[in-house]
């Protein structure tokens, strides 16, 4: 009699990373001073925090995936040894 291994594959789950705040001085002197800077940070994090949904939704959608293939998996287990 043949046995069966199901072997998974490896995780490729995503690690998905929120970006750093940026940094707004509580002096307005600087604030002024500075502004191409930290307007082109905020610009940066609104854009780097889009791709962080994305990247969430993507490993959601993933792990829903590797969830119903388990739950089969087990089904299929649970055929195996007669439960």
């Amino acid at each position: 009699m043949a046995l069966l291994v199901c072997v998974p594959e490896p995780g490729l789950a995503e690690s998905c990373f929120a970006p750093p705040r940026p940094f707004l001085p509580s002096d307005s002197q600087a604030a002024r001073d500075y502004s191409g800077i930290i307007r082109g940070d905020f610009e940066d994090y609104i854009q780097d925090m889009q791709s962080y949904f994305r990247c969430l939704e993507q490993e959601r959608a993933r792990a829903f995936e590797e969830a119903r293939e388990v739950s089969e998996d087990y089904g299929w287990f649970l055929q195996l040894v007669g439960d």
